[in-house]
């Protein structure tokens, strides 16, 4: 995906962002990455899909980044209500799972666009833009399976690992530091990565192992055969 260009002399107004997560590290991670943004202003944080509608309702969003799985009503259910009650509200979808049964169950709901968590966090600022300008904001991979999908006549193509705890190198060599003491800091300057880079690949860590902490995370990733 392209990231959409936006002309510094642009007089359009912050895009108005509700973020949506049930994991508060996760939606603090979001908040921080895209609240450095000057193209965007964070009016509203939601931890499940009833309060995200409440919310994409009275704060006037222009962008929900929305999470798919969340207890109560989930994100599916939430972004067609969302969209049924104000299409011009775009849902960017931003979620672990890959699956045709996620992607197509989203898209038929209203969403705009489907990210991945593992995604780098330029994509997923790009993504947000692109959805503000209403165009279609499709992780790679979820594009390659939409296509196949297309081509095989609509049958679902195999699922690829994206269970959780299904992690890229790049996590895995996260996680191998984090699991030898190394903070933040240290982590960025053996990876020759920036820390915010450092702290986004944590909340993938966190999301696809289903944890709130480091030292959860190491232990999680060892009961799943990861390290």
């Amino acid at each position: 995906m392209t990231a959409t260009e936006i002309s510094p002399t642009s007089r359009r107004p912050p895009v108005r962002v509700l973020v949506v997560d049930d994991h508060p590290v996760v939606r603090a991670g979001l908040v921080g990455l895209l609240g450095e943004e000057p193209t965007m202003n964070v009016v509203g944080q939601a931890c499940d899909g009833d309060e995200a509608v409440h919310l994409a309702a009275e704060l006037g969003v222009d962008v929900v980044l929305m999470d798919l799985r969340m207890p109560g009503t989930d994100g599916v259910a939430a972004t067609r209500r969302i969209t049924d009650a104000n299409p011009a509200v775009r849902v960017l979808v931003l979620t672990t799972y890959e699956s045709d049964e996620y992607l197509l169950a989203a898209i038929e709901a209203g969403a705009s666009g489907y990210l991945l968590k593992a995604s780098p966090p330029e994509e997923i600022v790009a993504g947000v833009l692109a959805a503000a300008e209403g165009t279609a904001a499709l992780s790679p991979s979820v594009a390659t399976r939409l296509v196949a999908r297309a081509r095989s006549g609509g049958k679902s193509e195999p699922a690829p690992e994206t269970q959780p705890g299904f992690l890229s190198p790049r996590e895995h060599e996260v996680l191998a530091l984090v699991a030898e003491g190394c903070s933040n800091r240290q982590i960025a300057r053996r990876l020759m990565i920036g820390e915010a880079t450092v702290k986004t690949h944590l909340l993938n860590l966190f999301a696809k192992l289903e944890v709130s902490d480091r030292t959860r995370a190491v232990t999680r990733a060892q009961e799943l055969g990861l390290r």
